[in-house]
């Protein structure tokens, strides 16, 4: 069983500060830092790093940035499936402040070009039973497409709808699971209970529900079935950039090893609080042998 990440790659770059600067203010950064990042391959590294078989789908520039991405991707997914395009490859800039909370702004020109049905051939390569994993970096009209193809050749599709579209929002009909936060629920559902606004995304198409919620832990709804909260585990934060990426690949690489919905959820959580607990997008990320001691500890705790 293949999980196979559709979605953006990308060069971060990480300020930290000891607060965000106000509108109009130049602040100077105690330190900085680039590093590899981008939604889909976060998400891609996260879920290889369970040990499941991964492929990762992205666009990148044929410039050297292109080149240092490649490198640094080599050896984390098995299968890196990259186009080309002439445009600049993708950089993000991250604020992070005293407090581990951040603020990113992106540039997307490849993402926003990148079609994975019609630029790639991963319309050929998902097959029955794998998992296809997308986010909200990719043009609403393409992301939706791959969903519905994925869901037609019987694989299992996961969202992470971040960051969120300006107008509309996708087709959740071909969604076995939609992951999001707080905000990004009660922006899509209108809704600012969570437990409404994740009943009306079910209502919205979406089979299962789980919505983010930081130190609070998340919620989990099953369509038909009542919600569920899930506790994090208390840590103190230093950096809460790219620990929901964490959370959503581990996810999708325990459900692709055969773990419950539950069991992968509660090793995701238990992830993405350690990822918080250091800095960086990509470079907090828990090693293979750190999720894989986890994994062996739940099963323990479950035995």
């Amino acid at each position: 069983m293949r999980v196979h990440v559709a979605g953006n790659v990308c060069i971060d770059t990480t300020f930290r500060l000891d607060r965000f600067p106000q509108a109009g203010e130049t602040r100077n950064a105690m330190s900085h830092a680039d590093g590899l990042g981008g939604k889909g391959a976060n998400q891609a590294v996260a879920a290889a790093r369970t040990g499941a078989p991964v492929t990762l789908w992205a666009a990148t520039g044929r410039d050297a940035e292109a080149a240092r991405i490649r490198a640094g991707l080599a050896g984390e997914v098995d299968m890196l499936r990259l186009t080309n395009f002439d445009l600049p490859t993708d950089r993000s800039t991250i604020a992070v402040d005293a407090g581990g909370e951040n603020l990113i702004i992106s540039g997307v020109s490849c993402a926003a070009a990148f079609k994975p049905l019609y630029h790639s051939d991963i319309g050929d390569e998902v097959g029955r039973g794998d998992i296809v994993v997308m986010q909200g970096n990719l043009d609403e009209e393409a992301t939706a497409d791959c969903l519905r193809e994925a869901n037609r050749k019987g694989a299992r599709t996961i969202l992470n709808a971040s960051p969120l579209p300006k107008d509309t929002y996708p087709d959740f009909s071909s969604v076995d699971f939609l992951i999001v936060n707080e905000g990004e629920a009660q922006a899509i559902s209108s809704f600012s209970n969570l437990k409404d606004a994740a009943a009306e995304l079910t209502h919205l198409g979406a089979m299962n529900v789980i919505v983010t919620l930081g130190a609070r832990g998340c919620l989990l709804l099953r369509r038909g079935s009542k919600p569920v909260s899930i506790p994090a585990p208390p840590v103190t934060a230093v950096d809460t950039s790219g620990a929901g990426d964490v959370l959503c690949g581990t996810f999708a690489g325990c459900l692709a090893k055969g773990a419950s919905v539950a069991s992968a959820l509660e090793i995701a959580m238990r992830t993405a609080a350690i990822a918080v607990t250091r800095n960086g997008t990509l470079a907090s990320c828990p090693s293979r042998q750190e999720l894989i001691d986890l994994m062996k500890n739940m099963e323990t705790e479950h035995a």
